[in-house]
């Protein structure tokens, strides 16, 4: 029998992988002590149980910043992955934190919308966290209701663009920028034109022109440039960071390079799929192609190497799952039944939903990492430091949640991913775990797998298995944190955000 931990130095010790961090890599012993990194060196003394980690890799858990999980729609669906299964994918996958959105209804303040949301995340065996989407700014909701918001730790605004009835004016937006500066928060931004991909689908529907891959034509990549150069116009006139979610294309990235190189704080994340699918999956036949609809949507071929190039260059610097899960056969095939569909749609003569009512979303919590890893370690496109920055340490500086989350130094949460590099995969949605009917990644060979995942010290995955028990995830929440400070230049020097507003 093994001793007691007591008589240990350590709880657990992970001995001799090769660590990887977002700034080198060096061969090390890593050791862990209730809950969180203790020490990193060579012959550490012994822990009560020990992994040898020779020939694997261990980088940070990782952190997926854009997930929707159980979200409830005003209409009376509930997206189908639960947090029990979704926080399972993550595990399984390498994402030991993820942080996901409260909804908020036109009409509704934030405290009457989606109620009981928060406590059914607490079935989570990740650690998680909270944005909160801004779909009807009244003095009420930024006066008070968000306030009250980011003293209790969540401290980022997701806004929309596009959608009815999730979308904002201008105006709207802001007065949300306003609020934002004001209290300290983050604001993240869905960028596509409104009025612009209305005016096509309507075009598109009167010429028949229905299938999947009519996603793409709806809303093309100008319509997503222009609406991320408004957004980031207007974050500059108050003077308030931002982030461009789910960056699908070269002409928005450009907007955001440009915005940084005259100082603005601005922030672009991409997702897997647009550096691994394309317009040729939507166009696939029998209606597969309604299994790869999401938004903004996918491009032409030739544009995921753009995407790559941008990562490389610096502009886009997390990769996100944006999972959003919405089953095949029911959801995909039936836009009704899930209460998420996008209404307006021409009836098509084999019954299955124009373009434009079928939900918006793939999954993808539980390949984001796997995917990144083949398609961008072991092809050689990005380095291991790299990679940790894309999928943990970037994202927990720029969400407040730095030094505790996608580091490996001593004090950090010991979230620890221990990777196979050489493990061959074919992704199989049987082996999955999220509670979707299919991926969108069916049979791609993939190089690279989790071997061990742990959270929080604890073993929760071993060879594919998720050990974490729902409910034993916990809430970040996120104070204060320096990045997101305004730059302190605005036109004229007048600033407008510090201005009270009227009562």
């Amino acid at each position: 029998m093994p001793p007691a931990s007591h008589d240990r130095d350590f709880d657990l010790v992970v001995r001799g992988g090769l660590l990887a961090t977002a700034a080198e890599t060096f061969e090390a012993d890593l050791a862990i002590r209730d809950g969180r990194i203790a020490a990193i060196g060579r012959a550490l003394r012994p822990g009560a149980e020990e992994i040898d980690a020779k020939g694997l890799v261990v980088t940070p858990g990782g952190l997926d910043p854009h997930c929707h999980i159980e979200e409830p729609s005003e209409a009376g669906g509930v997206q189908e992955e639960s947090f029990a299964s979704g926080s399972a994918a993550a595990l399984a996958g390498g994402t030991t934190s993820f942080i996901c959105f409260v909804p908020q209804w036109k009409g509704h303040p934030i405290a009457r919308t989606a109620p009981g949301y928060e406590a059914r995340a607490r079935a989570s065996r990740a650690d998680y966290g909270f944005h909160q989407i801004i779909t009807d700014p009244t003095p009420e909701v930024l006066e008070r209701e968000v306030p009250a918001l980011v003293a209790r730790g969540i401290r980022s605004l997701k806004v929309f663009l596009t959608y009815d009835p999730l979308r904002l004016t201008d105006g709207q937006y802001l007065e949300v920028l306003a609020t934002a500066r004001r209290l300290g928060a983050l604001v993240t931004v869905h960028c596509e034109n409104f009025d612009a991909i209305g005016w096509r689908i309507r075009a598109l529907l009167a010429a028949g022109l229905t299938d999947p891959l009519q996603h793409a034509w709806a809303r093309p990549p100008v319509v997503e440039r222009e609406a991320t150069h408004r957004a980031i116009a207007l974050a500059e006139l108050v003077d308030q960071p931002i982030q461009i979610f789910h960056v699908s294309c070269d002409e928005a990235a450009e907007e955001i390079a440009r915005a940084r190189a005259r100082g603005v704080k601005v922030w672009g994340e991409t997702c897997p799929q647009y550096l691994t699918l394309s317009t040729e999956d939507l166009a696939r036949p029998d209606f597969e192609g309604a299994k790869a609809v999401c938004s903004p949507a996918l491009r032409a071929p030739a544009e995921r190497e753009r995407i790559w190039a941008r990562i490389a260059d610096g502009t886009l610097d997390i990769v996100s799952s944006d999972h959003c899960g919405f089953s095949f056969a029911t959801a995909k095939r039936d836009p009704g039944s899930s209460g998420y569909g996008q209404g307006g749609a021409e009836a098509r003569p084999d019954g299955m939903p124009a373009f434009n009512a079928i939900p918006n979303g793939v999954p993808g919590i539980e390949t984001r990492l796997p995917l990144l890893f083949s398609e961008g370690v072991s092809k050689g496109r990005i380095d291991l430091p790299t990679f940790v920055r894309l999928t943990s340490a970037n994202a927990a500086r720029l969400f407040g949640l730095a030094g505790r989350k996608g580091t490996l130094a001593p004090g950090a949460d010991a979230d620890l991913v221990l990777w196979d590099p050489s493990a061959e995969r074919r992704i199989r949605n049987a082996a999955l775990h999220h509670a979707i009917d299919y991926t969108p990644w069916e049979g791609l060979a993939v190089t690279g797998w989790p071997a061990t995942v742990i959270r929080r010290g604890e073993v929760a995955v071993r060879d594919g298995a998720v050990l974490a028990e729902p409910g034993s995830g916990r809430f970040l929440a996120r104070g204060p944190y320096p990045l997101v400070r305004p730059t302190g230049r605005v036109p004229d020097g007048f600033d407008a955000a510090a201005v009270p507003p009227r009562s």
